[in-house]
């Protein structure tokens, strides 16, 4: 902490928004406990506690503000919540998905049954071929909606404090060389050399290993895996 700055504890809400909203996320993470504690702090504000953030954008700051509420003053809601049936963040279909229920689970941190709506979502997109089979062929992903995909992203950035999501796991794919045998330890699809057990034995929380969800099946190697990292529309997202 800088000499002279306020700590967390005696910051006023306004204050704790404001540091939360414009830091950096190596910043955010210590705040991250702090804006859970003071959640009927944050209720008190009303209407405008979100005024500060971009729905078009993909801020986890304001999802995980979201969350908080949701888990310890679900009253406040609504009032930050103009469509309930489509949740805050604008998740934009060019192929008239509805994504409402998929930022619910993960607004409710059911990211088991986020991931399940995901793969239908996958499915959806890939054609009517993909949906009667109940699994996408990597010759599917590229003709898919670069907008949905997007959405799809965003989602799982916004309400996972940043930590999941297509664009998360190609970076940390990138940062291991491209090396798909050493991502997956890494992303926790596998273990001691052995694939994880689907559900069972994944991690379904926000304290998941980063890069865990969503799950994309690699019973049939990685080309599916890597035509979603690598469509163009996702590779567009990387920093």
């Amino acid at each position: 902490m800088l000499s002279g700055s306020t700590p967390a504890t005696k910051l006023s809400v306004d204050q704790l928004l404001d540091r939360f909203a414009k830091g950096t996320p190596r910043q955010r993470r210590p705040l991250i406990k702090q804006v859970e504690a003071r959640s009927e702090d944050l209720a008190a504000v009303g209407p405008d506690l979100l005024s500060g953030f971009d729905p078009a954008g993909d801020d986890w700051a304001a999802g995980w503000i979201l969350q908080v509420l949701q888990r310890h003053q679900p009253e406040s809601i609504a009032a930050l919540i103009k469509s309930p049936d489509a949740g805050w963040l604008a998740a934009e279909s060019a192929v008239g998905l509805n994504y409402g229920p998929l930022q619910q689970e993960l607004l409710n941190q059911n990211f088991e049954e986020a991931d399940r709506i995901t793969s239908q979502c996958l499915r959806d997109l890939a054609g009517d071929a993909a949906v009667k089979r109940g699994y996408v062929y990597f010759t599917e992903v590229a003709p898919m909606s670069g907008i949905d995909l997007v959405s799809l992203d965003r989602l799982w950035t916004v309400y996972s404090q940043g930590r999941f999501g297509f664009t998360v796991q190609s970076q940390l794919l990138d940062a291991l060389d491209g090396r798909y045998e050493r991502l997956w330890p890494r992303i926790g699809w596998k273990r001691d050399g052995v694939w994880t057990r689907y559900p069972g034995a994944f991690t379904w929380s926000i304290e998941a290993p980063e890069g865990h969800m969503p799950l994309i099946n690699q019973l049939r190697g990685v080309r599916l895996m890597d035509s979603v990292l690598n469509h163009p529309a996702l590779v567009a997202r990387r920093p």
